[in-house]
């Protein structure tokens, strides 16, 4: 009878790295990195050894009811009084639909206009199904190392050789608990950019709200005056007529007229345009863009927001500060890990057997054939790691050591920017909210009285059509630069929740474009400095 395992000398070779590989002394034909039983009974209690140990080092993770969403949940309810819906079937489509198709049913307000966007934003729900994405990855990292079997049978005429084997990864076992949290952490900062995500739709919604609203509301401000310039225009003509005004004041009336009428349209244009960008946000086709808004702005506030501890509380609650903390605590994790395994990153154990079977034929005396069979049985153990000649883990280690700093300095960094951020908004807040007071209790009650006392003086001919028109484009632009600072109030107001909460604060300035009331101001060649008394 032959050996049962003949012993073969270490093989060498190559490694994906470059690095060389040695392989510890194993049977003929096992193969690197084995590990098998001697039969199945012994088999089975090994890969039953494998598995306990990697689920009692590894815990048992599985996904969350709500696909990871709870941060998300709880931002929305907590700091927006909304709540989201994750669209992953038909049951909650039909019902994300219902309820959205019940808010369009009444005139939008900024808040309906919040809820409608979560429900129906499909970016938003796209960020929903990277997120399920990324808890489907941390949940397979938590997961103990798969064992590999492998059943190799060679043969031919008169030879048999079955050979089995287990393998398993000892480094990956073993690192599993540190592993796991270093997961989590990047888990838990997707999660935190998903809220990132809800509360940037939820922000650039109210403010598209304000924008849209405001440029209805200049629409129908430049509606009435083009209808009182119309009025004028008409008393013009015909008092030319009479010969009671001359052609160039005709003239300046009907050019006002026309002015007027030009800015109108592409005040109208805007309309249109910043409904567009809301009907995007809010994620409407269909019938459902024919939605209604109200009439103006909401009014001032009585009260303003403090701005005592909001630095703190940005520093708190901001989304991104918090993606940030979870993201150094990750890199701090992987850091560690590879102090750790930096050195020895392959180590598999094997367990192998291998069975063969022969026969011979002798011719014996009587002119036949002897037939002898021969069988061998051999098992055992295999150790596959790579030795790193060229590389013992340093340039591991650095790149994760200057990982973790550089989320170190970008973490800093945002804590910097948030508090400047708030204290810019809240500055915009207050600033906003004095300049709208300004006009709405100073200048426009002044230009209503600069043009009633025009008008009488006109009437009594006191003063020319000139100075007439030009009051009136002074009053014009003085009550559209109101609409601006008002519907400005509430971007600057949405903007100070998104800088303490999070959720896209730039710091660009307040509204979209003008309803182009400077123009009318300015048309005919007056300036308004030269419109306004002291500019």
């Amino acid at each position: 009878m032959r050996e049962p395992c003949n012993q073969t000398p270490p093989a060498h070779g190559l490694t994906p790295k470059g690095n060389p590989r040695m392989t510890a002394p194993q049977s003929r034909g096992s193969g690197a990195c084995r590990v098998a039983a001697a039969s199945p009974g012994r088999r089975a209690r090994t890969a039953a050894l494998l598995v306990t140990v990697g689920v009692t080092l590894g815990g048992c993770v599985g996904f969350s009811a709500d696909g990871g969403l709870g941060p998300a949940h709880g931002y929305a309810a907590l700091e927006l009084r909304k709540d989201i819906v994750k669209v992953s079937d038909e049951t909650a489509a039909i019902g994300a639909a219902a309820r959205a198709e019940q808010l369009l049913r009444r005139p939008l307000t900024p808040d309906s206009a919040v809820q409608v966007a979560l429900l129906k934003n499909r970016a938003l729900q796209a960020s929903f199904n990277d997120l399920g994405v990324s808890e489907a990855e941390f949940v397979q990292a938590t997961l103990p190392p798969v064992p590999r079997l492998s059943l190799s049978r060679t043969g031919g005429d008169f030879t048999l050789e079955v050979e089995r084997s287990l393998t398993a990864s000892l480094i990956e076992l073993l690192t599993l608990p540190v592993r796991i949290p270093i997961a989590r952490n990047r888990f838990r900062a997707e999660q935190y950019r998903a809220v990132g995500q809800v509360l940037r739709l939820a922000g650039e919604a109210r403010r598209q709200f304000y924008r849209t609203v405001s440029a209805n509301q200049s629409v129908a401000y430049l509606e009435q005056a083009l209808a009182s310039a119309g009025s004028a225009s008409t008393l013009a003509k015909q008092l030319g007529e009479t010969g009671a005004l001359n052609k160039l004041e005709q003239a300046r009336e009907h050019a006002f007229y026309s002015e007027l009428g030009a800015q109108l349209a592409k005040a109208r244009v805007l309309q249109r345009v910043e409904r567009e960008k809301l009907i995007r946000l809010l994620g409407l086709w269909g019938r459902e863009i024919d939605f209604k808004l109200p009439n103006g702005l909401p009014s001032l506030p009585g009260r303003l927001v403090s701005g005592t501890q909001i630095e703190a509380e940005a520093i708190k609650k901001r989304a991104d500060i918090q993606t940030a903390r979870f993201e150094l605590q990750s890199l701090a994790g992987q850091y560690g890990l590879n102090q750790v395994s930096g050195f020895i990153n392959v180590l598999d154990i094997g367990y192998s057997d291998r069975y063969e079977r022969s026969k011979a034929f002798e011719l014996n005396e009587q002119g036949g054939f002897n037939v002898t069979r021969d069988k061998s049985f051999g098992r055992g153990y295999t150790v596959d790691l790579v030795i790193p000649i060229y590389d013992f883990g340093t340039t591991v280690v650095r790149g994760a050591r200057e990982a973790y700093l550089g989320a170190a300095h970008r973490l800093a960094e945002k804590a910097v920017n948030a508090r400047s951020e708030v204290r810019e908004a809240y500055q915009r807040y207050r600033g906003q909210y004095d300049i709208t007071r300004h006009y709405q209790g100073s200048v426009l009650p002044l230009r209503k009285t600069i043009q009633d006392q025009a008008l009488l003086q006109y009437s009594g001919m006191l003063i020319d059509v000139t100075t007439l028109i030009i009051d009136a484009r002074s009053r014009i632009l003085s009550n559209i630069q109101a609409i601006e600072a008002q519907r400005d109030f509430w971007i600057a107001a949405t903007d100070l929740r998104a800088a303490v909460i999070g959720g896209g604060f730039t710091g660009e300035g307040f509204g979209g474009e003008s309803a182009g009331a400077e123009a009318v101001a300015g048309g005919g060649g007056e300036t308004l400095a030269a419109a306004t008394p002291g500019g």
